[in-house]
């Protein structure tokens, strides 16, 4: 794309990436869609020895759950493609010392994504499920929607490895002359009490003891991110 191109150039542009993108998406659906059983006893090892089997509730539920799984699986088998195609697109506009860094980018944004995605999936789901479950006690017991539990699942790793792009972000706006270490720095409690609250959005429970199973992290994420910041100014010469 040529940063003199007009806007029907540049539209033109974006849908050629966007078609791309689409099309490598719907592929690797499909792919996950013909594996989803398979997928499905993977994402439901957390739950390993709490609940036995998860349960569905109308005829479509079946189905719908494994739609789900395949979209969810083939965003993550896509997600190096598409984010080429997104850089390859914005590329132009970056300026000569960040040119030809797409294997940084690209790089970068999938290992975090999918090193948060594995946190979630590893460190923090498997606790939450035993709070919340411990809640029955023998008084109840646990009949858990496949439909909620694989949403719950998904979801709680999508918001988890966002989370986990903060150095990633932080080196690419900071080559890009937008962010610097200094303030970061400086917003350090203001960061402290969103980093707290972005927590309690994200954990899919109540109590202190999973809240900080996802803010420590954070925080070390966002020191993380400063340091990353300052590497990036010293390499751009700023």
């Amino acid at each position: 794309m040529d940063q003199e191109l007009p806007l029907s150039g540049h539209l033109i542009e974006l849908r050629k990436r966007l078609i791309v993108s689409l099309g490598f998406f719907g592929v690797a659906a499909g792919v996950s869609f013909n594996y989803s059983p398979l997928l499905l006893g993977f994402l439901k090892r957390p739950l390993s020895g709490i609940v036995d089997r998860l349960v569905f509730f109308s005829p479509q539920e079946a189905f719908s759950i494994y739609l789900n799984i395949s979209f969810a699986f083939g965003l993550v088998l896509s997600l190096p493609v598409v984010l080429y195609e997104i850089w390859k697109f914005v590329e132009p506009a970056s300026g000569d010392n960040f040119r030809r860094k797409a294997f940084v980018f690209v790089g970068g944004v999938f290992t975090a994504f999918i090193a948060g995605a594995a946190f979630a999936y590893l460190i923090l789901i498997p606790p939450a499920l035993k709070f919340l479950l411990g809640f029955a006690g023998g008084e109840l017991q646990p009949m858990i929607s496949a439909q909620e539990y694989i949403s719950f699942v998904i979801w709680t790793a999508l918001a988890t490895g966002i989370v986990f792009e903060m150095p990633v972000l932080s080196y690419i706006l900071t080559r890009l002359g937008i962010l610097k270490s200094g303030v970061l720095r400086e917003k350090y409690r203001y960061a402290v009490v969103g980093i707290l609250i972005a927590a309690a959005i994200i954990t899919p429970t109540s109590d202190v003891f999973n809240l900080l199973l996802l803010a420590v992290p954070m925080l070390a994420l966002y020191e993380l991110s400063i340091w990353v910041s300052k590497l990036a100014a010293a390499g751009s010469g700023a």
